[in-house]
Formats: C-alpha cells, sequence, structure tokens
C-alpha cells in the first residue's frame, strides 16, 4: 500500500486522486463537525463550495450549516461547530454545509474511487474502512487559507500509525507523510495544547470556541465514518 500526503488544498491535482482513496482531514473543523453530524443522527451532508449554492438550496427540508472565517455565516441554521449538530438540530436531516477549507478540500477529491472524511475522533475507524477498500491512499489535508495547518499533519500522522497497525502489507509514504508520522508520534500527551496554540486554535480560542477544540482533539472517540455516495456524505 502507498500513502500520500498533501499538505493543503492548494496543493491537490485532481490527477492525483484517480483510482485512490482520498481521506479528506480538516480537524478543525469541517471533517470533525460532519463526524458529529452523521453521529447525532443526520441523513446525509452535502458539502458546497460556497455560500450561495448553499443558500440556494435552503428548504424545509435542508439544516444550513457553515462557516467564514471560524464564524458563523448570518442566516445559516448552524455553524460549524461540532457541538451544534445535536439529534435535535439535525437529526433525520439533510445538511448542506460550507466552509472555508474543508468543503473545498472534499470537491478536490471527487475524482477519486472512494472518498473519506477523517477527523482525529474517527482515525481507527477510517482507517480501517480505508484499508478495507483495497486502494492506495491519499491524506489530503485541508489546511488553512491553502497553507498547512498543524492539526491536519497531526491527524494525518495518526491515520498512518493506525494503517500501519492494522495493514498486513509493508506501507510506503511519501517525505511529508513520514515526517507526519513522527510528528504526531512526538506530540504524546502534547496534542491538546498543540492544537490549541495552532493557528486555527488560537482563532477558534478568540472568537470564544475553546470547546471545539477540546471536542476536535479527542482520538478514536467515534466509529462513524463518513463516505461521499454521490454528492453527499453519509455514514458507512
Amino acid at each position: 500500500m502507498q500513502i500520500e500526503v498533501i499538505s493543503s488544498v492548494n496543493e491537490a491535482q485532481a490527477d492525483r486522486f484517480t483510482h485512490r482513496t482520498v481521506i479528506v482531514i480538516d480537524v478543525l473543523r469541517a471533517t470533525s463537525t460532519i463526524v458529529a453530524a452523521l453521529e447525532a443522527g443526520a441523513a446525509s451532508i452535502l458539502p458546497v463550495e460556497t455560500v450561495l449554492e448553499a443558500r440556494a438550496l435552503q428548504c424545509g427540508e435542508h439544516v444550513l450549516a457553515g462557516e467564514r472565517f471560524c464564524r458563523k455565516i448570518p442566516g445559516f441554521d448552524l455553524g460549524n461547530s461540532p457541538e451544534e449538530f445535536t439529534p435535535a438540530a439535525v437529526g433525520g436531516k439533510r445538511v448542506v454545509l460550507t466552509t472555508t477549507n474543508g468543503t473545498r478540500a472534499l470537491h478536490k477529491a471527487m475524482r477519486a474511487d472512494y472518498v473519506l472524511a477523517g477527523s482525529l475522533n474517527n482515525a481507527a475507524a477510517c482507517a480501517a474502512a480505508a484499508a478495507e477498500l483495497r486502494r492506495d491512499i491519499v491524506l489530503l489535508c485541508a489546511g488553512s487559507h491553502n497553507e498547512f495547518a498543524l492539526e491536519d499533519g497531526l491527524c494525518a500522522g495518526l491515520l498512518i500509525s493506525e494503517l500501519r497497525r492494522i495493514s498486513p502489507t509493508v506501507i510506503e509514504m511519501n517525505d511529508l507523510g513520514a515526517a507526519m508520522l513522527g510528528y504526531y508520534r512526538s506530540s504524546g500527551e502534547r496534542l491538546r495544547d498543540m492544537l490549541l496554540g495552532s493557528t486555527t486554535g488560537r482563532k477558534l480560542i478568540k472568537n470564544g470556541n475553546a470547546r471545539d477544540v477540546d471536542h476536535c482533539c479527542r482520538i478514536n472517540t467515534s466509529s462513524i465514518v463518513p463516505r461521499l455516495q454521490g454528492d453527499s456524505l453519509c455514514q458507512t
């Protein structure tokens, strides 16, 4: 099995995804929120790239959710905090989601054979699901504003660690993958503090969303693996 880590959505080229499984990572917060939404009973998540696309889909059957620059979009039902996605808010409903980075990354990945949403919360389950698909794997870090995001790199390292643990074959990875594996292994009990001190973590704290960072830094707390089916993410 070969694993390639891509540092940000800006570095992603669609032809690199052909015949592969792509795990999109946006720890703070899109993929963590997608996991939370499906865990709360959402029927599906429709990722869209722009606010205008989301507004065009506004109807009684849909929940509009999203953020720009870490803030809830005016007029939307929900923002991008995993804490907002409760059974009362999204149970049985389709969520239309647009975010600054994560939903862009999901759209970039759509040429892949399979697209999964990965986070620290569901890393073990996501790695197991990806391994069962028997494809080489791309870990696409969404990043932040076209730059690498520390928290996504840590998650990539955790996913590689989980894949190495369960894979019966030798895993080869690119240099960034090897670096992120080492980075994750060295984080130890400092992982939460590292997320709090990251660029995105500091922005969230400044905006009063420190609890989101606490939620998103929990490792392997969910067995939900969001998988793209058609244009929407559903629970596998």
